[in-house]
Formats: structure tokens, C-alpha cells, sequence
């Protein structure tokens, strides 16, 4: 079981006066919410304090991330994340060492807003963020292990035609990823490589 390799090397890793920062990399309808949340359980089954994050909780408002003046891949691609705010305002705080407890803002998709988290993560934790285009520059040296999970397009397409039913129907679904989702992801592979130069690769 691919799970249970990964909870073992992750354990192997450990170390209580580290906190650790586990990446879940893939492309949209890899499954990365699925694992994440079944790696999650089996940490804290193992006595692990464990916070999982998703980086679509760090993305910008629509007025920002939808701009008429790019392609919509382009805007999915360079507009859609607030890295900056993820990194400097969480992950360097963990990882400079001690307990970090702080509120943070998360985005709230049907009110297209932010609201407050409390966040709690204790020194020696373990930080799992799953997510699109983990492996890029912006979020270079964040992470100490980084899974990707490597799914081919057509059963990712198969996948969210069934998911995504707040896009519309799967002739609007499908257009959205043709336009949007699927040109930004082959851009992404094409120059960072995703699953050659992860730590683990999960196949289907």
C-alpha cells in the first residue's frame, strides 16, 4: 500500500524539534484531497500532531485571479495563488522552530472573502499541503518531502466531469479545463518535471 510506504518514510523523518512539511503535488482530479486526508489519519492514528492545508485555501479573489487582459490559462497559472502571504506569513514562521499559533486568513469560495483561522502547530509537527503546482519556484525549499501523484489526463477528465458539477454541465466543465486548467497544468510539467523530481511517486 502506497499510504502506508509513505506514512513509514515520513516517520523515518521525524524529528521532535522539526517540523516537518510534507508537499501533495498533482494536477486537478489526481486524487491529491483523498490521500492527503487518508495520510492525515494515519499519523494522528500513530500519536502525530499533524495540520493539513490546501492551497486553494490561499487563492486570490476573483477580481484578481480572472483577468481579461491574459489567456485563462495564464490567469489560473499566475494570478490564482497568494504564495507570497502562504510563505512568508506561515510556512517561514514553522519552520524558523518553535510552536507557531497564530490566526490565519483562508479563502472562502462561496462568499469570494477571507476568513479567520486559528492555527495551532506545535514544534514537531507535521504540515501536510496538498495542492496544484507545488513543485514551482514560489514554493521552493518549503518542503522537506514532496509526493506527486501522477494520473494521466483523459481519467483525470473522467474524474471531474463527475466532480466539478459547480462549473455546470460537462460540456461547461469540459470547456473550463480545456481553457483554464488543463493548457496552465501541461505548461507546469513541461517546465518543472513534476513527477521526475518528486520524492514519491504515486501511479495509477
Amino acid at each position: 500500500m502506497k499510504i502506508t510506504n509513505i506514512t513509514k518514510q515520513i516517520k523515518k523523518m521525524h524529528n521532535s524539534k522539526h517540523t516537518l512539511i510534507i508537499g501533495i503535488d498533482g494536477l486537478g482530479g489526481a486524487g491529491k484531497s483523498t490521500i492527503s486526508e487518508e495520510l492525515c489519519k494515519l499519523l494522528e492514528n500513530a500519536k502525530y500532531s499533524v495540520t493539513l492545508l490546501h492551497i486553494d485555501d490561499f487563492i486570490h479573489p476573483r477580481a484578481v485571479r480572472y483577468n481579461d487582459n491574459y489567456a485563462e490559462w495564464e490567469c489560473y497559472y499566475n494570478l490564482q495563488w497568494r504564495y507570497d502571504y502562504l510563505v512568508n506569513e506561515i510556512i517561514t514562521p514553522i519552520k524558523n522552530g518553535s510552536d507557531f499559533i497564530t490566526e490565519i486568513e483562508l479563502y472562502d469560495k462561496d462568499n469570494d472573502t477571507y476568513f479567520i483561522n486559528r492555527i495551532n502547530v506545535p514544534e514537531g509537527s507535521i504540515v501536510i499541503i496538498e495542492g496544484v503546482f507545488l513543485q514551482r519556484n514560489e514554493l521552493k525549499d518549503v518542503f522537506d518531502y514532496m509526493i506527486y501523484i501522477d494520473i494521466p489526463e483523459k481519467i483525470r477528465l473522467e474524474r471531474v466531469l463527475e466532480r466539478d458539477g459547480y462549473i455546470g454541465n460537462k460540456e461547461q466543465i469540459k470547456a473550463k479545463y480545456d481553457n483554464r486548467y488543463f493548457p496552465a497544468e501541461r505548461h507546469y510539467t513541461a517546465v518543472y518535471s513534476p513527477a521526475e523530481n518528486a520524492d514519491y511517486i504515486i501511479k495509477e
